[in-house]
């Protein structure tokens, strides 16, 4: 790491915890230039505007008063470049996309290792510097050249992103991480093996790529049509590994002609907005849905229900003296009973129905498309295979009770899972093991 870069950086700091900010700031403060300290993203965001001189803001993102991420999104409106790290032990999903919305450069996760919070602060701040030295180098460029060419190497060399410096309409200069990146000596060599950069793009939902642009060579032109959230593009390294990137242009010398693109690594950021969005909507011992993710896609099949004459159908069932299993046999064995039940489910209905872990032993399928009577031989596999299972380790036969109903012309979201709900306490009352339709 090029820990000389920060010597002349001065910091922004926002921590609400005393002692990790004591301890953080008076680390950091050996580093670089200097170090302005707040207790909150209020505090920060009236100290940032104290402060004209700070170039880098280093902030936690849950604090009382105002959280880190809305105070960086109160400085975006009148300050667009100054880079920012963030640190936290963060649990929302929707971080991935508040960061980019704000532009944060790096990140470094609670608690806090120094060592990867300087490389972190490094990597926010080289595209600045970048900048600047491109721009020193560009005064001098028309009587110097071939000095010129030389400096911008070896700044672009230095840099830890891939780099491309382009006019939009080729690629003039990339960097050292770039040629590592796709194994080649030269740009040469790449536009001979790869062709393009977009090319090198995986086509998929949500990446940016070549299906989006009519000619590779304008992809540049039309990344820049697009709101920064959606800059992002996947592209496998060497070792066959797709890593996610967020794609930087800045017109450095500010006049149309020349752009440095940088590709800033965010894969262990999205992977981790993914994990996090995955367990916000799933049931941690199933893998099924949970209630949550149940409810927003009830309301759409509700709705295409009633706009198309969908045929809207639900199985509601619960385990069988599930109680007394657990008691018999122990929570282990019985956690096992729920896993084997959500497989036999998984293997019974179509990939576009919707299976979720409705509480405790009790299962909910929602059939798209499925008339009453379908519903009810869906209900009536499911039930049969459950009575059938047989495992060395489950000591007693499973059964299941089953409630089916049909969405109405009349129906809600609550009225159509309690006549589910009835058919099931039928089901339970006529002596279990049994399908019963309402």
């Amino acid at each position: 790491m090029n820990k000389e870069i920060l010597k002349n950086i001065n910091v922004l700091y926002v921590e609400d915890e005393q002692d990790v900010r004591e301890f953080t700031s008076k680390t950091i403060s050996t580093i670089v230039n200097s170090v302005v300290v707040a207790e909150n993203g209020k505090e920060g965001l009236e100290k940032f505007k104290e402060n004209p001189e700070i170039n880098l803001i280093l902030t936690d993102i849950n604090m009382p008063k105002m959280g880190g991420l809305e105070m960086c999104a109160e400085i975006r409106k009148f300050n667009d470049e100054v880079p920012i790290v963030i640190t936290s032990a963060h649990s929302d999903p929707d971080f991935l996309k508040k960061a980019i919305d704000v532009k944060v450069s790096a990140y470094a996760m609670k608690p806090i290792d120094l060592y990867h919070l300087i490389e972190s602060m490094i990597k926010a701040v080289e595209p600045i510097f970048l900048r600047k030295e491109l721009e020193a180098v560009n005064l001098n460029l028309a009587n110097k050249v071939e000095e010129a060419v030389k400096k911008t190497k070896l700044i672009l060399d230095a840099q830890d992103n891939m780099v491309v410096l382009t006019d939009l309409t080729k690629a003039i200069d990339v960097n050292k991480k770039f040629l590592e990146y796709f194994n080649v000596a030269t740009l040469e060599e790449f536009f001979e093996k790869k062709k393009s950069v977009i090319d090198q793009c995986k086509i998929e939902n949500g990446f940016f790529n070549a299906s989006q642009v009519k000619d590779t060579s304008s992809w540049i032109s039309e990344i820049l049509k697009l709101n920064e959230i959606d800059r992002v593009v996947k592209i496998e390294n060497t070792s066959g590994e797709d890593r996610v990137f967020v794609v930087n242009i800045d017109d450095y010398e500010h006049k149309g002609e020349h752009y440095v693109v940088s590709f800033t690594d965010i894969t262990e950021l999205k992977e981790k907005s993914n994990l996090l969005e995955y367990q916000a909507t799933h049931d941690q011992l199933t893998g099924l849905f949970n209630r949550q993710k149940f409810n927003e896609i009830f309301l759409k099949e509700i709705k295409r229900d009633k706009r198309y004459d969908n045929a809207l159908s639900v199985i509601i069932f619960d385990i069988d003296d599930f109680k007394s299993f657990n008691d018999q046999f122990g929570h282990n064995v019985g956690d096992e009973v729920l896993k084997i039940i959500s497989e036999i489910v998984l293997k019974s209905v179509r990939e576009h129905d919707t299976i979720v872990r409705w509480g405790g032993e009790e299962f909910l399928v929602l059939l798209p498309q499925t008339e009453i009577e379908g519903a009810v031989n869906v209900a009536e596999k499911i039930r049969t295979t459950i009575e059938n299972y047989e495992n060395i380790d489950i000591p007693r036969k499973i059964t299941a009770s089953f409630g089916v109903t049909k969405l109405q012309k009349d129906d809600d979201e609550n009225s159509v899972i309690k006549k589910a709900d009835e058919a099931l306490y039928l089901a339970k009352s006529k002596g279990k093991n049994l399908v019963v339709s309402n």
